[in-house]
């Protein structure tokens, strides 16, 4: 059980990463990123293949954030010359161009074989038996580092131009901001978070394929910070311990309901975070932590 419980944890910190670099986009910028699984993937893949190299893992982790920000550039580039919805469209078809990438390119990503035996974050030597107890207390201290950047990002000059553009760009830009470089900018943070998280990913499960990097992923994420509160860093914390809970909770629903199949129970399971979901949506559309305004 308490292996359980820590796995829990570390999952529930993953995607907390992935949720606040998608509410400093969208919370923040009211940039609209139905994308955001692409990053998680490049950060996996490139975390994997590098440590696969012999690059130390902490410094693979790290290169790999790196990539997935260099990845957010010409998107950042698209996203000048698009209206919001027209940008969320571009940013969905980017994120299955980057998983049919790794689908294809067998001589760097072994295809839809995938990557195995990826290097763990700690060895066996290292404290033997408790090596996923360090693991999270590694994600845990990562996630507050970024909620603590995100935090002064959000009080400076930077973070007020931010949500002056999420509120009215065209006044912003008569004021003479290059909005531009801010949009380019708030995306590559929220990628390098997102390529971290896919990095934290690959370490911890030791397998990925393309198949674990699905729009299904990204939606995820936004119903993390639908539930927590866009626009709050608490909210997205929150938002992602709840949805884990709601996802690996569900899974007992079974227990309870003799005679339903594995495939039905799937379908259930999906109808139960969909209601979850519209609930909030009528009764509590700011989220839990979210400002009615």
């Amino acid at each position: 059980m308490d292996a359980y419980l820590i796995s829990i944890c570390i999952i529930a910190g993953i995607y907390a990463l992935l949720a606040i670099g998608l509410n400093i986009q969208y919370g923040e910028t009211g940039l609209i990123n139905f994308g955001h699984v692409a990053y998680f993937a490049i950060g996996a893949y490139a975390s994997a293949i590098l440590a696969g190299k012999g690059v130390p893992v902490p410094l693979a982790m790290v290169l790999a954030g790196l990539v997935a920000a260099l990845g957010a550039i010409p998107i950042g580039l698209a996203a000048l010359r698009l209206k919001e919805d027209y940008f969320a469209i571009v940013t969905l078809g980017f994120a299955e161009a980057v998983r049919i990438f790794v689908q294809q390119e067998d001589w760097l990503t072994n295809g839809v074989q995938g990557i195995a035996s990826i290097p763990p974050l700690f060895d066996s030597s290292t404290a033997p038996g408790y090596q996923n107890h360090l693991f999270a207390a590694v994600i845990v201290s990562v996630v507050i580092c970024a909620m603590v950047a995100v935090a002064l990002l959000q009080r400076s000059t930077f973070g007020r131009i931010l949500r002056a553009i999420r509120e009215n760009e065209v006044a912003v830009t008569a004021l003479g901001k290059r909005t531009a470089s801010f949009k380019v900018k708030v995306l590559m943070f929220g990628s390098f978070l997102g390529g971290v998280a896919g990095a934290f990913y690959a370490h911890f499960i030791s397998y990925i394929s393309p198949e674990q990097f699905i729009a299904l992923v990204t939606f995820y994420v936004w119903m993390s910070i639908i539930l927590g509160g866009v626009g709050s860093m608490k909210g997205a914390l929150i938002g992602s311990l709840a949805l884990v809970i709601l996802l690996e909770g569900s899974r007992f629903i079974g227990d309870f309901l003799p005679g339903v199949s594995d495939v039905q129970m799937a379908h259930l399971r999906l109808g139960i975070i969909g209601l979850v979901l519209v609930v909030f949506s009528l009764y509590r559309p700011q989220g839990i932590f979210g400002r009615l305004d």
